[in-house]
């Protein structure tokens, strides 16, 4: 099946010359955009399968777009070309919804196996960006989503496994060096959220939801 793709890039000379190659590589070029706005536009109206987006346009740069277009019409793929291997920005169009990343010195070829690989789902990303990069984001946008849903803070966490572990409350403002008051403010926090009347009921409850350790 023809793959339906739609060009997005300011420069015209690039994207006429690349709208030829991707043509005569068996591609249909279903829309060419100027900007990203008029990308967003013209993806609403042709719905292509992938579309090749600059990352530095006027009106609405391509992680903006992209990210306008993937919350729109989840089936289309975007694969982003820049000048540089610039891993934020690469970290931005992958939270951005990007399938692939690739720099413009990259060859003609490279970019039609990038093309076909977002359109079976994969992903692509250019020999001089390491690959554990998709990775790392991934892993730190997991992190972060986990702190979101934490139950009790990172403090409070530490007070319950050091309630766990058997210390006192002095013996426990000792260890963070913090106040007795701080961690009584601490505890009373913690038994409201895991609606607890006392330290062994809070411990018992933070174990069974993998919060704390008994060792």
């Amino acid at each position: 099946m023809t793959i339906r793709l739609m060009l997005a890039d300011d420069h015209r000379m690039l994207r006429e010359g690349l709208s030829r190659s991707m043509a005569e590589m068996g591609f249909e070029v279903v829309a060419e955009a100027r900007d990203g706005a008029e990308a967003v536009q013209l993806a609403t109206a042709t719905r292509p399968d992938v579309i090749l987006m600059d990352v530095t346009m006027p009106e609405m740069d391509g992680v903006e777009a992209c990210r306008a277009i993937r919350q729109t019409l989840p089936e289309t793929q975007v694969v982003m070309l820049t000048m540089h291997a610039d891993q934020e920005v690469l970290a931005n169009a992958i939270r951005a919804g990007a399938s692939g990343y690739l720099v413009k010195d990259c060859s003609t070829d490279e970019i039609a196996s990038a093309v076909k690989m977002a359109a079976n789902g994969d992903t692509a990303l250019s020999p001089q960006l390491a690959a554990s990069m998709l990775d790392e984001v991934r892993k730190l946008d997991q992190a972060e989503a986990n702190r979101e849903d934490r139950v009790v803070t990172k403090r409070e966490e530490e007070v319950l496994q050091l309630i766990a572990d058997g210390c006192s409350t002095p013996e426990v403002a000792e260890q963070l060096y913090i106040s007795q008051k701080t961690v009584k403010n601490h505890l009373a926090s913690i038994y409201q959220k895991l609606d607890a009347r006392d330290r062994t009921q809070a411990v018992l409850r933070a174990v069974r939801m993998g919060i704390v350790s008994l060792h």
